[in-house]
């Protein structure tokens, strides 16, 4: 017979991503809303090896829907990674009668999630939370949308001064395993070009594109370069290829970083993370575990953690080919 759910913790892991504050939120008052008790860990995993907790209620998580990163903190931990160190946090759940937790995060929260499930068959729910978008099972991921936001309007800036100058930027963004970031504000953005890990394009053809570009008239050129593109080692040694085979070009080099993870997250990841947050907390009432809340064509899903975890979405083909033609 399930156990009933009276008390249940939250808490963000990994790397933070815009609208996981509105996620926390959802998840409290979707609490308090049932009558079940609520408590944050903080610090992630690490926090609850060490039992930072904290009671909280509707009123713990005012004005913080609007706020960028994590008011709970996150941390990596390897204990959490060896069998002790997830006694220890079991243990500490149990003192503090917690019995159920739900986990916002990406691959590697979900896979320790998971684990611990299985070696404690303590009731878990994952609320899918990273910029990269590459969670399988779900068509977006909550800070995904601010992300690629940020993306395009630092790049409407920099083509302002690129346009100026007659100048060939490539620019850097996040994506070490997958370009979905750099596909979506590439195209939105209307870059030149696009590098993504997906696609190993080759040198040759970013100098044909690039010599194509000059040839139309173009005084200026954006490239965007996934962090994970396989042509370079890195975004520099691109830009010491072009200027030694097109020494036309004036070539500069922007790496926008973690700004790409800040700043205060949009309507959508709001609305998506609120969502997300409740449908977590009913699953775990209805008696489900191991299940991540995705959202497919518009309808919340419920996704088995081990599908989830599997592998990386994969890139969407379509873009692509809307990327090569909006690139002629």
């Amino acid at each position: 017979m399930t156990k009933k759910i009276k008390k249940i913790a939250v808490f963000t892991s990994g790397g933070d991503s815009p609208g996981m504050n509105a996620a926390i939120r959802s998840v409290v008052r979707t609490c308090a809303y049932m009558k079940l008790e609520c408590v944050a860990i903080y610090r992630g995993y690490q926090g609850m090896i060490e039992g930072d907790f904290k009671e909280m209620d509707a009123r713990s998580v005012n004005n913080i829907i609007n706020k960028g990163g994590t008011v709970l903190k996150s941390a990596r931990c390897e204990e959490f990674r060896t069998r002790e160190g997830r006694q220890k946090a079991h243990e500490q759940l149990t003192e503090h009668h917690i019995d159920a937790f739900v986990v916002i995060g990406g691959n590697g929260s979900f896979a320790g999630a998971q684990l611990f499930n299985e070696e404690y068959d303590f009731p878990i729910i994952g609320i899918p939370g990273t910029i990269d978008n590459d969670i399988l099972g779900t068509s977006f991921t909550i800070g995904f949308d601010t992300a690629i936001n940020t993306v395009v309007a630092v790049i409407d800036k920099i083509r302002d001064t690129a346009s100026s100058h007659n100048r060939l930027f490539f620019v850097e963004v996040m994506g070490r395993d997958v370009g979905h970031i750099a596909l979506n504000a590439g195209v939105g953005a209307g870059a030149e070009e696009i590098l993504i890990p997906e696609q190993n394009l080759g040198l040759e053809r970013l100098l044909d594109s690039l010599k194509r570009s000059k040839k139309s008239g173009k005084s200026s050129s954006i490239v965007i370069v996934a962090e994970g593109d396989k042509i370079g080692k890195n975004v520099f040694q691109l830009k010491e290829y072009v200027e030694e085979h097109l020494p036309i070009y004036d070539v500069r080099v922007s790496v926008l970083g973690h700004m790409q993870r800040g700043g205060n997250p949009t309507c959508f990841d709001r609305v998506l993370a609120s969502r997300m947050g409740v449908r977590a907390v009913e699953a775990l009432v209805e008696g489900k575990t191991n299940y991540m809340v995705g959202i497919r064509d518009t309808k919340l899903v419920l996704v088995p953690i081990k599908d989830a975890i599997s592998a990386h979405t994969k890139i969407d083909e379509e873009l692509i080919r809307v990327s090569d033609i909006m690139t002629t």
